[in-house]
């Protein structure tokens, strides 16, 4: 007994070895499946950088990349214990029946029938080692050939020769020196036989790197400028970039003593000058651009979009150009949506993104969106507010101006309330009849390019304005609002009787009593209807008879103003015109409705000169003069106001350009004085700054005037080829003249006979 429980603990015993080996097989194999292809591709990318040393940055981050998928592909590991391992052979092997799992517990803690299982499961773990190795398999395949493909590529990589863009090959450019006076420079003296530059822009302008063709050149803003300077024996200072107002000095290049390099990054235009063993060279200049801002331009909708309420689909589409000198990188629409009225309104922003268009950062992008007003929550009287933004590679952002799209509310239009409401916190707005006619000369003109329901809706629109304009006109005549839009006031008609009135026969009256009185020559029109006899009648007839002549009656139109008859027989005039109008423009007929308005507009101007009154103007009225003392006199004392005057000297605007000017205006063949090169040095600082603006005006005037001062600092005569170049740059330099007054011409002889003969 003592003997059967000592087999099995030694086969539980190796299996568990068993269970462990294949655990740490398939860590290894893993591990190693992973390694090959990542040491290839960072091979790869160590090949890259060696031949193309401009994109190791993008290098770099590839082979960051490359070690974060590594770590994301051996991760699981982490995790890779005895349990799961044997939930690993429990998928791989049949035999072992799903019960791999019980060789981690100890057989003291199992039911018979699971020490049983132990036992078996054991056995056969270790037949399948025996048999299969490894357990778990681990595939090469996709492992291999990635890793070859990546060291083919790596080899014809190390192997083909290395191509380097033209422009980032460095050149030597010309530039000419000059010896400092006083310091004639022997032929054998060290001297800078070379000057190489090399221009790298920014990574924004995703231009690659070039050399000037000339000393003077132009980059963006941002660009890294390398000089490389070569001489012809070392000496005992390096040779020094005088950059603006900086001083550099360059440094020698390792391994090579007679080179020497500097490198400076230019954000603004500047001139350069190289000194080395007493030779200083000429003034070159670099042009920095700077990097513009995107521009936007909307080409649809309008800045002020009126979408219809009825016959428009509440759509509003948008397109816009996008420009930039180096790409775009992203394009944003941000919309406002303004919902509600008065101080319950309510704003929300919404923001789109239209970057979809601009891919590869190109330098002109078309980018566009449809405003569905519904789908943004919009509904009738809304409105909404939208511009665009857009970035460039450098990120520089700029906007469009805001754009407005109203949907028309209709609801307000067509209340009767509120046109009889008394709180009104904002001016109505009424058309004039000009303005009518205006609009009514555009519609017939553009009716060609409408469709038959756009012309009506918008004659019809018309003609609610001139509906409106006439209830206007009307409450000076008395007359009191319409029903209702498009509802004219008048008499009762058969579809709409009268309202009952005390004074009007009721349902229960006899039918001969509805009958109305016909009306007679002395109504003349008017609404004076004598009271029906019978119960009905009024019980104050006989009052109101009596009291009618001193009663001023507001509902009636005829006696509800103080207006003139002339002037209120005109108005009246004007309302038909406006009604005949209203009356075309609702029936669709624009054109037949112009001779009305013009006729209402013409009657308008005479009611309104006929009703102007004019009043004398009140203010102060000054005490008269008394003019039997003062005027006529020839007295002057006390008329004119005291004057003070002074002359003042005009300070001197660019005195160092003026002092060189004098200086150059002299010279004639003498030689120079060294006090001299001052002057000369000062004007040529003001002269350097406009050549940074105009390089080819300036530059060689420049050149000119360094030229003298050198010759001026060594006392010889100056050079006579310099002295107009450099007078011209000067004068240049000097404000224009104020323009004065051109003399009085001297009288002649005869002149001057003939005022002493008025003299007398």
């Amino acid at each position: 007994m003592m003997q059967v429980a000592y087999q099995t603990a030694t086969d539980l015993s190796a299996a568990r070895q068993h269970l462990r080996a294949a655990g740490r097989s398939y860590a290894g194999r893993r591990l190693a499946a992973v390694a090959l292809p990542t040491l290839a591709g960072l091979l790869l990318l160590g090949v890259l950088a060696a031949r193309w040393p401009a994109g190791q940055p993008g290098l770099l981050v590839g082979a960051l990349a490359v070690l974060a998928v590594a770590a994301w592909q051996l991760w699981p590991l982490r995790r890779l214990g005895p349990a799961t391992v044997a939930r690993q052979l429990d998928r791989l092997f049949s035999e072992l029946e799903d019960s791999a799992g019980l060789l981690l517990h100890e057989a003291a803690q199992l039911p018979f029938l699971g020490q049983l299982q132990q036992q078996r499961v054991g056995q056969r773990l270790g037949e399948l080692a025996a048999t299969q190795a490894p357990l778990l398999p681990v595939s090469f395949k996709s492992s291999l050939l990635i890793s070859g493909l990546l060291l083919i590529s790596g080899a014809v990589a190390w192997w083909l020769p290395a191509r380097q863009p033209a422009a980032a090959a460095a050149a030597a450019v010309a530039l000419h020196f000059t010896p400092d006076a006083g310091r004639p420079v022997p032929m054998a003296a060290p001297r800078i036989t070379k000057v190489e530059l090399l221009v790298t822009p920014p990574a924004y302008t995703q231009r690659p790197a070039f050399v000037p063709t000339a000393a003077s050149f132009q980059c963006p803003q941002g660009s890294r400028v390398r000089w490389l300077v070569r001489v012809n024996k070392a000496a005992g200072a390096a040779p020094v970039l005088e950059l603006g107002s900086q001083k550099l000095t360059l440094r020698p290049v390792a391994g090579q003593p007679a080179q020497f390099m500097a490198e400076q990054v230019l954000s603004a235009s500047a001139l350069y000058r190289l000194r080395f063993a007493g030779q200083t060279s000429d003034d070159y200049a670099i042009d920095v651009r700077p990097d513009q801002l995107p521009t936007i331009r909307i080409q649809t909708p309008k800045p002020y979009t009126l979408i219809a309420a009825v016959g428009t689909r509440p759509e509003v589409p948008i397109k816009a150009t996008l420009r930039d000198d180096y790409g775009l990188t992203r394009a944003e629409l941000v919309i406002t949506v303004a919902q509600g009225q008065g101080e319950a309104v309510k704003f929300r922003e919404v923001r789109r993104d239209l970057s979809a268009a601009l891919g590869g950062q190109p330098g002109e992008a078309t980018v566009g969106s449809l405003l569905n007003l519904p789908k943004l929550g919009l509904t009738y009287g809304d409105e909404l507010y939208f511009y665009l933004q857009a970035r460039d590679n450098n990120g520089q952002t700029a906007r469009s101006d805001a754009f407005l799209v109203q949907w028309q509310d209709t609801a307000a239009a067509t209340s009767a309330i509120d046109m009889g409401l008394g709180v009104n916190t904002a001016p109505a707005y009424f058309r004039s009849e000009r303005q009518i006619i205006i609009d009514t000369e555009k519609l017939i003109a553009e009716k060609p390019k409408l469709t038959a329901a756009e012309f009506t809706n918008r004659a019809n629109a018309l003609g609610f304005d001139q509906q409106s304009l006439r209830l206007r006109y009307g409450k000076f005549l008395g007359e009191e609002a319409e029903k209702g839009l498009g509802v004219t006031a008048g008499p009762p008609t058969a579809d709409e009787p009268a309202s009952p009135t005390a004074d009007a026969p009721t349902a229960d009256a006899p039918a001969e009593a509805k009958v109305p009185t016909p009306p007679t020559e002395a109504d003349d029109d008017h609404d004076h209807h004598e009271a029906p006899a019978g119960r009905n009648a009024s019980q104050t007839a006989a009052t109101d008879a009596l009291t009618d002549p001193y009663i001023h009656k507001h509902d009636d139109a005829e006696t509800a103003d103080f207006l003139e008859p002339a002037v209120k027989a005109k108005l009246h005039a004007v309302l038909d015109e406006m009604w005949a109008a209203e009356l075309r423009l609702r029936t669709g007929q624009p054109a037949a409705a112009r001779p009305f308005e013009y006729r209402a507009l013409r009657l308008l101007k005479q009611v309104q000169q006929q009703t102007r009154a004019y009043v004398k103007k009140a203010g102060l009225t000054p005490t008269p003069l008394p003019e039997a003392t003062l005027r006529l006199t020839g007295e002057l004392k006390g008329a004119t106001a005291p004057q003070r005057r002074e002359t003042v000297a005009a300070p001197a605007t660019q005195p160092t350009v003026r002092a060189a000017l004098r200086w150059l205006a002299t010279q004639h063949g003498q030689p120079a004085r060294p006090a001299d090169a001052a002057a000369l040095e000062q004007a040529g600082a003001a002269l350097a700054q406009a050549a940074l603006q105009k390089p080819g005006l300036y530059l060689p005037a420049l050149r000119a005037l360094r030229q003298l001062a050198t010759d001026a600092r060594a006392g010889r005569v100056p050079c006579a080829s310099c002295l107009a170049p450099a007078q011209r740059a000067l004068t240049d330099l000097l404000p224009a003249p104020v323009p004065t007054a051109a003399p009085a011409a001297t009288p002649d002889r005869l002149a001057r006979r003939y005022f002493e003969e008025l003299g007398r």
